[in-house]
């Protein structure tokens, strides 16, 4: 059973964005590219590290360079008090 984002999000997971390059099994020299997109926490990334386990152990192209990214959405937000107050008519 999945979890909605929000959940995910106050548990400490982040939007994380990963750009697979890998050689094409028919073709070696050609790269193809293949882009993974879920909640997961960093720095460690467990989604996506049994992703790359399972992509590695199932299928044929070899894995060339995986690039991440990720974002918490979610965070502590900064507050501006204001120090006076300004009435208009």
């Amino acid at each position: 059973m999945s979890q909605d984002p929000l959940s995910l999000q106050l548990q400490g997971f982040s939007l994380t964005t990963a750009e697979i390059l890998y050689r094409l099994p028919d073709f070696p020299r050609l790269l193809q590219s293949y882009v993974w997109q879920d909640y997961d926490v960093a720095p460690n990334f467990p989604k996506l590290v049994d992703f790359l386990d399972y992509w590695e152990t199932n299928l044929d192209g070899p894995l060339y360079r995986v690039r991440v990214a990720h974002r918490l959405l979610i965070g502590p937000q900064e507050f501006t008090f204001i120090e006076g107050e300004l009435k208009l008519n």
